[in-house]
C-alpha cells in the first residue's frame, strides 16, 4: 500500500506547533504516510516543526486585525493569494486529506481544501476557538476539541494531543536528572516560570521583582523568559544563605524536563500549558493573557473549579503577591500534593492516538 499523503497546517506558537507535532509522530507510529506540514515564515514552526523530523513548505501569513484599520483592506488580496500558495502546496503533495490547529496559517490552508474538495479535519486547542477553526468548522463534519463545550458545529472531545514525552512523564522519576541539567539545587523547591513559546512581558517583571525574596525563602526559580527577553537582569543568581538558585533561560525545547525539575510553575493558561502541566500534576498558577478572544481566561476553568491550579488576573500579579502565594503553596505540602493528583486525574492523555485515528478513518485507511 503507497503512503498516504496529509498535509498539517498550523504556526505561530507552541500551542499550533506542539498538537501539530504529537498528531504527526502518531501517524507515523499508526501507518505508511507521507506528511508535509504548512506554516509561515513568521512563527515558531520555521524551527521546531524540520526539529522534528517534519517537512515544512511555507505560505504569506495573513493576520486578521481585530480593529478596522488601514491593513484589514488588504486582507482579501493578500488572503487570496495565500489560498493560491496552499493549493499549489496540496496538488504537489497529492494531499488526500488536510490536518488544521488553527491559528492565521490555517485560514487559507482550509479554504484551499475546501475549493479542493478534500476532507478536513480540525482541532481546536482552546476553551474559545479561534477565528479559522470557526469557518472551517462551517463546512467539515470532523471537528475534534481539547475542552468540553467549546462551541464548535460537530465538536467532539478528544483533549489535547501532546508529545509522547509529555504524556508519559515522570516527574518524581526524571527530577534529579533534570535540575542537573538546568543547573538547579538538588533539593528544595523549584518554581518553574513560562510564559509560553515567546515569554510574558508582565511575568516576566513580577519574577524578577520577587526573585530577591523568593530566593531568600529557599525556592529556586527556573525562568523561560522568550528569546527576545534575555537581558542583563536576567542572569543566574544562587543566594548565598540558602543555596537557591535563580536560572533564566530563553527558550527550552523539552519542556518535559522543565516540568520534571519543577514543584510548581507560574504560567500563562493557553491549551498547551495548562493541559501539559495537568497531565505531568504539576500545580500551576494561571495568569491568563489579558487580550486576545477570552480563550485564556477560559481554558483552565476545570482545574480551578476542582482545586487543582489558582488563576490570578494580569493586572493583579504583583511582586509582593507571587511571593506569598507561592510560600503560601510550598508552606502546604500536602495541598500542593492533593493538586498535582487531581491535575492527573483531569487530564486525558490519549488525544494524539484519537486524533490520529480520526485522520486516517476520514482517510479510508482505518489502522
Amino acid at each position: 500500500m503507497t503512503a498516504l499523503p496529509i498535509v498539517l497546517a498550523g504556526g505561530g506558537t507552541a500551542g499550533h506547533t506542539s498538537p501539530l507535532i504529537a498528531t504527526a509522530e502518531r501517524l507515523r507510529e499508526l501507518g505508511e504516510v507521507d506528511l508535509l506540514c504548512v506554516g509561515t515564515p513568521k512563527g515558531l514552526e520555521t524551527r521546531v516543526i524540520p526539529a522534528a523530523g517534519l517537512e515544512l513548505a511555507l505560505i504569506p501569513p495573513v493576520p486578521l486585525p481585530r480593529r478596522i484599520t488601514p491593513e484589514l483592506f488588504s486582507v482579501p488580496g493578500r488572503l487570496g493569494r495565500a489560498v493560491a500558495e496552499a493549493g499549489a502546496i496540496l496538488r504537489r503533495h497529492r494531499a488526500e486529506v488536510v490536518v488544521g490547529f488553527g491559528g492565521y496559517v490555517s485560514l487559507p490552508v482550509y479554504l484551499a481544501a475546501w475549493r479542493a474538495k478534500l476532507p478536513i479535519v480540525l482541532h481546536e486547542g482552546n476553551a474559545v476557538p479561534g477565528l479559522a477553526n470557526k469557518v472551517a468548522a462551517r463546512f467539515t463534519p470532523w471537528v475534534a476539541t481539547t475542552f468540553p463545550g467549546t462551541p464548535l458545529p460537530h465538536a467532539q472531545q478528544v483533549g489535547l494531543p501532546v508529545r509522547a514525552a509529555i504524556a508519559g512523564l515522570d516527574r518524581a522519576a526524571g527530577r534529579a536528572e533534570a535540575r542537573v541539567i538546568f543547573g538547579l539545587p538538588e533539593q528544595g523547591p523549584v518554581l518553574l516560570v513560562s510564559g509560553g513559546s515567546q515569554g510574558a512581558r508582565s511575568l516576566n517583571q513580577v519574577v524578577i521583582g520577587a526573585r530577591t525574596a523568593l530566593l531568600a525563602a529557599g525556592i529556586s526559580i527556573l525562568h523561560v523568559l522568550g528569546p527576545a527577553n534575555l537581558t542583563e537582569e536576567t542572569v543566574a543568581v544562587t543566594d548565598p544563605e540558602t543555596g537557591a538558585g535563580y536560572r533564566p533561560v530563553g527558550y527550552v525545547d523539552e519542556m518535559g524536563q522543565a516540568y520534571a525539575a519543577a514543584d510548581l510553575m507560574l504560567g500563562r493558561s493557553g491549551a498547551g500549558t495548562v493541559m501539559e502541566t495537568a497531565m505531568t500534576g504539576l500545580p500551576t498558577i494561571f495568569v491568563p493573557l489579558p487580550h486576545g478572544n477570552g480563550e485564556q481566561a477560559r481554558n483552565a476553568d476545570f482545574l480551578i473549579e476542582a482545586g487543582a491550579g489558582l488563576l490570578v488576573p494580569d493586572a493583579e500579579l504583583t511582586a509582593d503577591r507571587l511571593t506569598a502565594m507561592v510560600g503560601d503553596l510550598f508552606g502546604d505540602p500536602a495541598r500542593l500534593a492533593e493538586m498535582s493528583g487531581t491535575c492527573r486525574r483531569l487530564a486525558p492523555t490519549g488525544a494524539a492516538d484519537a486524533l490520529a485515528r480520526l485522520v486516517l478513518r476520514v482517510a479510508g485507511r482505518p489502522d
